[in-house]
C-alpha cells in the first residue's frame, strides 16, 4: 500500500510521478500496455483543527501535468488513474453519537460513555484523535480535562485521553 492518509501534497505528486515512470519503464522493458495505475490509498484528512488540509485542486493539476508528460507523450494513454480515497470522502462526514453513563474522579477525571471501541476503534487501537463535541455545550469553555472511556473492560477502550472539554454530566450527549 502506498500513500495512506498523506497530508503532504508534494508526497502525493511525487508518488504519481514515481508510478507513471514505473509504468513507462515496465512497458518499455516488457512491452505491455497498462490499463490503469493505482496511486494508493490516501489523501489524508485533518483530524485536529490545526491539521493541514490537502489542496486537492493543486494535486490534481500537477498529477494531470505529469500524466501528460510521462504517459501521453510516451504513447501509453489512455491509462486510467485510480486512488482509494474512502477516508477522504467519508471521514469528515461520520459521527459517533454516545451518551455519558457516568463521570468519575479517581486519580484523574473519567467520562464513561455507552459506546465502545467496537463502534470506533481508531482511538483505542492507534491513539487516533477525533474531535469530541458535547451537545448543548459547543460554545462552553473547555475547563475540565477528562479521559473519555468506552463501555468495554479493555484498558485501551478510550476515545480520548487528557482531553479538554466543558464540564460533563451524566446524560450528556
Amino acid at each position: 500500500m502506498i500513500v495512506s492518509n498523506m497530508k503532504d501534497e508534494n508526497y502525493l505528486i511525487d508518488t504519481a510521478k514515481m508510478m507513471f515512470e514505473l509504468a513507462g519503464e515496465i512497458s518499455d522493458k516488457v512491452g505491455i500496455q497498462f490499463e490503469f495505475v493505482n496511486l494508493g490509498g490516501g489523501i489524508g484528512i485533518p483530524y485536529k483543527p490545526t491539521d493541514h488540509r490537502i489542496d486537492t485542486k493543486m494535486v490534481g493539476e500537477r498529477t494531470h501535468e505529469l500524466y501528460d508528460q510521462l504517459i501521453t507523450k510516451k504513447g501509453l494513454a489512455p491509462l486510467r488513474v485510480f486512488t482509494e480515497c474512502g477516508r477522504f470522502v467519508t471521514g469528515p462526514h461520520g459521527y459517533l453519537i454516545t451518551r455519558v453513563n457516568h463521570v468519575e474522579k479517581k486519580y484523574k477525571d473519567f467520562v464513561g460513555v455507552d459506546a465502545c471501541m467496537a463502534n470506533l476503534m481508531r482511538p483505542g487501537m492507534y491513539g487516533a484523535y477525533h474531535p469530541i463535541v458535547v451537545l448543548g455545550k459547543e460554545d462552553a469553555e473547555r475547563t475540565h480535562t477528562y479521559d473519555v472511556k468506552g463501555s468495554l473492560c479493555e484498558g485501551c477502550d478510550k476515545f480520548a485521553i487528557d482531553r479538554s472539554l466543558p464540564k460533563i454530566e451524566e446524560g450528556d450527549i
